[in-house]
């Protein structure tokens, strides 16, 4: 029995040796360090920190990845600039409480203690689940340094880019030089600024600015319409005297995305995990067209992606080089029409733009929109103005000095410009205005009568074909009465113009007060008198009706027979038997004899 429980608190003591032996940590002490081979993991599991090898390649590195994501996912890396050959890495917390790593020669390959180090009694370096790699000192809480204030390519949810004015840090990104090469590539990205002016985000290819997203305006960059509130993120700017960055936050924490600057295809990308497929999918990137390469339309340009070209002058400019811009050469940009004046200037109002490039800008939070073109106005280099902050009804005020450049045109969500022009030029823009009002105001007033006219003869005509049904419809009804009432059988307009030969005039019997006489012969070879009533005669549908019924009710063997009626259209018509002797007259008075 004895021994039996010996064996049993044995294989407990081995299996919990174990485990404290396996189970992943996310920290080390002084007296800790991590080898190549060995990792740290987040408390939930979301990041990694070790040692890898990136595509190809045989060096080594120190990063942080995605734990849970089966595509390895490098998200920031330790010695970009200084690759170890082998697997001798070593990171560890050193006596003056810096990070260092170093090699299989103890020589330091990457270190954190740059500057005057700071003491710390008790140093812990842990990895967060925000992917953030924190060295702090435990007993005070103070934080030693940390990851996300040195970033590499990749912008994770939480980070901030931009500047910590009071520590003097600089966070911008910068690309691999390849999928094998994490070390720092030509092509940047961060937010740039000079003394009181306006902050935006550049992307730089070396020193040459390659993308801008024109300054924040309170709800968005102004060069990213589309950038808006969404189920996936949320975001913000931060400008104040300490610091001024931009920063975003995950809606839905469940969802995985970051922004990475790609030196390959030279573009900021977002990308999001689907899990379901086990890839990255793009959802969105930057330059986004033509337009968004930065300076394309030159000095004054405005570039318009619906346009043709695409360059155009903002309105008050003109070519410097009219031969280079037909020629698609917007490099010299333009210039202006006519010289300004200085205070006899004014402004003119252009909407829906990205806003121009800020580094010859100038900015204060707190003034009102007019006291922002009273400053402009008494200042002879300032060339625009407008808000700073598109909130509510607007607020703050920056102004521009010397050409307006990297300007394009959006169909809707832009921003309000106000440049300056010389009152020449504005007096020339409002002529211009009056006569492009006139022209509009005549050509409505054409189109207008010319859409009156068609009415009228629409109206017209609606109202004759509505006459001419009236009349059809009646005479069906009133030969279809007939029918019911004096049993007369009823003849259509077609079948009467087909026995007369369509009433020739040699068919014709004779003439009276009422109308002609035709004579004509049915399909079934009866011949038959038809007296067809004249328009000129006067008598209406009532009269014809009467008739009808009179030389109904008079039939008699002495008299000629009524055979039928015809009410169709605008015909009224009485179909006779043909009397081929002639009528009784002609025997009383011997006009004609017989044959």
């Amino acid at each position: 029995m004895g021994t039996l429980s010996f064996i049993y608190i044995l294989t407990c003591l081995l299996f919990l040796f174990f485990k404290v032996s396996f189970a992943a940590v996310d920290s080390i002490t002084p007296s800790q360090s991590i080898s190549d081979g060995s990792t740290l993991v987040s408390k939930e599991g979301s990041f990694e920190l070790g040692f890898f090898s990136p595509g190809s390649s045989k060096n080594r590195y120190l990063g942080i990845w995605y734990k849970n994501i089966p595509v390895q996912t490098v998200v920031w890396v330790a010695n970009r600039l200084n690759p170890i050959n082998d697997s001798s890495g070593l990171l560890m917390i050193n006596r003056t409480s810096s990070l260092v790593l170093m090699s299989n020669n103890k020589s330091v390959v990457w270190s954190t203690g740059l500057g005057t180090p700071i003491q710390a009694n008790n140093p812990v370096l842990q990895l967060l689940d925000s992917g953030n790699l924190v060295l702090r000192d435990e007993n005070s809480g103070i934080s030693l340094w940390e990851s996300f204030d040195y970033p590499s390519d990749t912008l994770l949810p939480g980070m901030k880019m931009g500047w910590d004015l009071r520590k003097g840090i600089k966070r911008h990104f910068t690309a691999w030089k390849s999928p094998d090469d994490p070390s720092p590539a030509d092509f940047t990205y961060g937010i740039e600024m000079q003394r009181r002016s306006y902050p935006e985000a550049y992307i730089r290819k070396g020193n040459k600015k390659f993308y801008r997203t024109g300054p924040w305006n309170g709800l968005r960059y102004s060069g990213s319409p589309e950038l808006k509130p969404n189920p996936l993120y949320a975001f913000d700017f931060v400008y104040n005297d300490d610091e001024v960055y931009y920063i975003y936050s995950l809606v839905n924490n469940s969802l995985i995305t970051r922004i990475v600057l790609n030196q390959t295809s030279s573009s900021r990308e977002r990308y999001t995990w689907i899990e379901a497929e086990n890839v990255w999918r793009l959802y969105s990137s930057v330059p986004r067209d033509y337009c968004d390469n930065y300076g394309l339309c030159g000095a004054n340009g405005n570039c318009i992606l619906s346009g043709s070209p695409v360059c155009q002058c903002l309105e008050g400019f003109e070519p410097k080089s009219q031969e280079k811009w037909s020629l698609m050469d917007w490099s010299q940009g333009c210039v202006r029409n006519k010289p300004l004046s200085c205070h006899k200037d004014g402004f003119v109002k252009f909407n829906e733009l990205k806003l121009p490039d800020t580094t010859n800008s100038w900015v204060n939070k707190s003034m009102s929109l007019k006291e922002c073109r009273d400053k402009c106005l008494n200042n002879c280099s300032c060339m625009a103005y407008t808000n700073s902050d598109i909130r509510g009804e607007g607020s703050g005020c920056a102004l521009w000095f010397g050409d307006l450049v990297d300007i394009r045109q959006f169909p809707a969500g832009g921003q309000e410009l106000y440049i300056r022009m010389s009152a020449s030029e504005i007096e020339a823009k409002k002529g211009r205005r009056m006569k492009r009002a006139a022209i509009v105001a005549v050509s409505l007033a054409v189109v207008s009568g010319m859409l009156l006219i068609i009415g009228i003869y629409i109206c017209r005509s609606r109202t004759k074909l509505k006459e001419r049904n009236e009349v059809e419809v009646v005479g069906h009804q009133n030969n279809e009465g007939q029918n019911e009432d004096l049993e007369l059988p009823f003849l259509d307009l077609s079948t009467i113009a087909s026995a007369t030969d369509n009433f020739e005039i040699h068919n014709k019997l004779g003439e009276g007060g009422f109308g002609p006489v035709y004579k004509g012969i049915l399909e079934d070879g009866q011949e038959i008198a038809v007296k067809r009533l004249s328009t000129s005669s006067g008598q209406g549908l009532n009269e014809f009706k009467n008739e009808v019924r009179l030389i109904v009710k008079l039939q008699h063997r002495n008299l000629v027979k009524l055979l039928a009626c015809c009410i169709q259209e605008e015909e009224k018509m009485l179909v006779y038997e043909y009397m081929p002797n002639k009528s009784l007259d002609s025997f009383i008075f011997g006009m004609d004899t017989l044959e």
